[in-house]
């Protein structure tokens, strides 16, 4: 069992930063692949970006060079880094991790915290 807790959300105005924290415990997660996924009001969930066990990293073009996840040295806990944010980035955002990264980019991660809030102000 693995239990993910995000931190870090809030408001923000477009052009700004905001990171994202979200703090894994459990067993096995550090042989994991873990990311982020975002819900925008009244829309699906979307893959955001991962992080590997091998630390490869990935993001989605919609926010790509400008979200980009990272892990501490411990591998405890993972982080969304968020520069030039825009209104359409408004949504809940999820930490998740799933064995597979292909399967977490396809929304079949195993393990989902309870999301985070960002609101973005034009």
């Amino acid at each position: 069992q693995v239990d993910l807790a995000e931190s870090g959300g809030g408001s923000v105005q477009a052009g700004g930063s905001m990171r994202l924290s979200c703090a894994a415990s459990g067993d096995g997660y550090k042989e994991m692949c873990m990311g982020w996924f975002r819900q925008a009001p009244g829309k699906g969930r979307e893959f955001v970006s991962f992080i590997s066990r091998l630390d490869i990293t990935r993001s989605s073009d919609s926010v790509k060079d400008r979200f980009t996840s990272s892990k501490d040295n411990d591998g405890n806990t993972l982080f969304l880094e968020m520069t030039n944010v825009k209104p359409e980035d408004t949504g809940v955002y999820f930490c998740v991790a799933q064995q597979g990264c292909l399967q977490l980019m396809e929304g079949r991660a195993k393990y989902w915290g309870r999301g985070t809030q960002v609101t973005v102000s034009s």
